[in-house]
């Protein structure tokens, strides 16, 4: 049995690590508050460019955008994951849902990744990798580099390079529950539009069809106005990805770091019970051995 310093050395240290584990929990807390409000900032933009889209539903089909192509036979998987460690799962509910992509499509995958470790074990099991921008992938994600991100993806898919382009990425539901999912980002379709930007703007009362009375005077032309929008809205779609699935990477290392404290903190009030029964014990020794020790000098 450990003797009480010992195990009051292990109490110690298991504090410190208590402490340690706190500060990263309330770090995680601030980034995932940022990545919310970057999230709700966008709410009234997309609300307004939906109404747009929706009422020019008929112009849509023969944009280059909403082509959808058949028999899929090449597609790009886009993985998010995390930049960092200590965020249980996250990365491993990610990868699930690739492997489970993979298994039920018949589909020759290209992958396009944003964190160098998932980069290297992508090209170790699975298929070639096209790009890889994790050097640029932080915590501050800023719209230029989404940017740049989505506009490798819109050139590849209107080249003709891939028919499909599917995004990989925890969805952000509240702060406990983020779901892995897989989301067509392209060919777009006018009713996944709506139920892609439904799900952003969720609100039982709000109206996300078009108003067919409501008719735009368009100049030059639709054709050209799209040709600006549809970029412009993948663009916004493409970034409104990468906040959620931060948003999620902060929350699940947020609820990580609290688990881990609140084990800390358990396992050290375990250990302080020891502390105490072993330091009572050996008091107990000692004032027996001075009684001993008096009871045989009066021998």
């Amino acid at each position: 049995m450990a003797t009480w310093k010992e195990i009051n050395r292990r109490i110690k240290s298991i504090k410190n690590t208590a402490k340690i584990t706190k500060a990263m929990e309330l770090i995680s807390t601030v980034k995932m508050k940022k990545a919310q409000d970057l999230a709700l900032e966008k709410k009234s933009y997309i609300a307004g460019v939906l109404k747009v889209i929706m009422n020019l539903t008929d112009s849509l089909a023969d944009t280059a955008y909403f082509k959808n192509r058949e028999n899929h036979k090449k597609t790009l998987g886009i993985i998010i994951t995390s930049n960092k460690g200590l965020c249980w799962g996250y990365n491993i509910n990610v990868m699930k849902k690739v492997n489970e992509y993979v298994k039920s499509h018949d589909e020759e995958i290209d992958f396009v990744t944003l964190w160098k470790r998932w980069a290297q074990f992508i090209a170790r099991t699975w298929n070639n990798i096209v790009a890889d921008f994790s050097g640029d992938f932080s915590d501050n994600i800023n719209y230029h580099f989404s940017k740049s991100v989505s506009r490798f993806i819109k050139d590849k898919f209107i080249d003709g390079d891939y028919d499909k382009v599917v995004v990989f990425y925890n969805y952000y539901v509240n702060t406990i529950k983020q779901i892995p999912v897989a989301r067509e980002l392209l060919p777009l379709t006018d009713k996944g539009i709506e139920n892609y930007f439904a799900t952003i703007l969720w609100d039982e009362n709000y109206d996300y069809t078009g108003d067919e009375n409501l008719k735009y005077t368009i100049e030059p032309s639709v054709e050209e106005l799209l040709d600006e929008v549809l970029p412009m809205l993948i663009d916004s779609m493409f970034y409104d990805i990468l906040i959620e699935s931060k948003a999620s990477e902060h929350s699940a290392r947020m609820i990580a770091m609290k688990n881990a404290k609140d084990n800390a903190n358990k396992y050290a009030s375990r250990l302080l019970l020891e502390y105490n029964k072993a330091r009572q014990a050996a008091i107990t020794k000692e004032v027996s051995e001075i009684v001993s020790g008096v009871e045989s000098m009066k021998d």
